[in-house]
Order: structure tokens, then sequence, then C-alpha cells
């Protein structure tokens, strides 16, 4: 597979208060269909501000995002809220479920905000994701009477439901114990096997790194390794 689903170019980010403090360095590299890769190193080195930008929220930086080949910088913030919803998932270390909401309705959130299809097949495309990930049988139960594993799992077919070019996920085995890591572990390998689903971690987990792709491993705002 050679197809570059998203290409950081020479990315630098600087904050100013009060004195210019550089975060990150003239990052540069590529992350092809299919590809699970983690990005890792010690607190303060950059990955969460990366990401942040990578998930293009962040726009005030320097050098070039492309998603599947599209340039990011110059894009308007509707624009921009377009392709996080279209083109984007994210898992996060913690769920951000709606306790008030059933497991399905939480799953099918972002597919009714994009407006691609009908309610009724976003119905059935959610009631596929949490089929795949083995929690079909929670459909109708509100989001806060789940397990914190179970509430990830429900995270991860919401961030599947738009079928998008790559899944960007924060510590998203943080919360979790290692038996429940473990399951998230083998569902993003899963995934990116079985459907060819890219999946970029920001990780502290050296063990779940370890068993990705590849790792791409940052330094004072530097990548050191990739």
């Amino acid at each position: 597979m050679n197809e570059v689903v998203l290409e950081a170019r020479h990315i630098s980010k600087s904050f100013h208060d009060p004195v210019t403090l550089p975060i990150l360095k003239d990052i540069s590299f590529t992350i092809k269909k299919g590809e699970f890769v983690s990005i890792t190193g010690k607190s303060g080195c950059g990955k969460s501000t990366l990401l942040y930008i990578l998930s293009t929220m962040d726009t005030d930086y320097d050098g070039e995002l492309f998603i599947e080949q599209e340039n990011m910088k110059g894009k308007t913030e509707n624009q921009l809220a377009y392709v996080r919803n279209a083109k984007i998932g994210f898992v996060f270390q913690f769920h951000y479920l709606i306790h008030e909401f059933t497991v399905i309705e939480n799953v099918m959130l972002p597919g009714l905000k994009l407006g691609a299809h009908s309610e009724e097949e976003v119905r059935q495309r959610a009631i596929d994701q949490l089929r795949a990930l083995d929690i079909h049988m929670l459909a109708n139960k509100k989001a806060n009477l789940i397990s914190g594993g179970e509430k990830q799992r429900v995270a991860i077919a919401r961030a599947l439901i738009n079928s998008p070019s790559i899944v960007l996920c924060d510590e998203p085995t943080g919360n979790l114990d290692k038996a429940n890591s473990e399951i998230v572990f083998k569902i993003f390998k899963h995934l990116t096997r079985e459907r060819q689903q890219t999946i970029l971690v920001v990780t502290h987990d050296q063990e779940f790194a370890a068993n990705t792709h590849r790792i791409i491993e940052m330094e004072d705002g530097k990548i050191v390794q990739k």
C-alpha cells in the first residue's frame, strides 16, 4: 500500500507568552493507508501539540499538513470542520460519551452531523460497527451504565462511523487496565489488517507502541526516529 493518507511537511510551532518558546521544530513524516503508527516521547516533548495540529484543530503553525494529498493550510473553519467529521476519527483517553444517550445514539452522532446518509442508514452503520467490536448487545443501554472498557470500545465505534481516512488517538489506553488495553490494541490491529484502516496513536505505553507497525519518537519538539 503506497497511498499516503497524512503528510506533515516541515511543521514548526512556537508559543509566545511572553517569550518565544519553540514547541515543534521542523516535523516531517508521512503515514500510508493501512499503517498503524505510534508517536512516543517523554511528557512535554510536543506529542499532544503535534496531534492537535494533525487533527486540524490548531491552525497556528508553520509548514504544511496534507490529508489525502489535500493541503489543510488556508481552509476556512467550516471546511476544516467538514474534514474533521468526514475524514478523521478521534479516540481520546477519556471516551467523552453523552451519558444520557444510549450507546447507539452516541455512535450515530458524527454520522448524523455529517449528513451523508439517512438516519436509518446511519443507525445501520452504527449497529454494524458495534457488532464488529462485539458490543452490539449494549446498543440500547444508557452510556453511563456500561464499564470503562466498554465505553472506550463505543468511542472507537463512534470514531469509525463515517469511514474516516485516519483515526487519531490520544492515549487511548491511558485510562484502562491491562486487560482492556489489550482489547483496544487487538481492535486497532484488526482494523488495520482487515479494513486497511489507518491509525495514528500518541501513547506513553511502550509495550503498546512496540507492537505497532512503526514508532515515531519525539524529543524536545523534534523527531528523533521515524
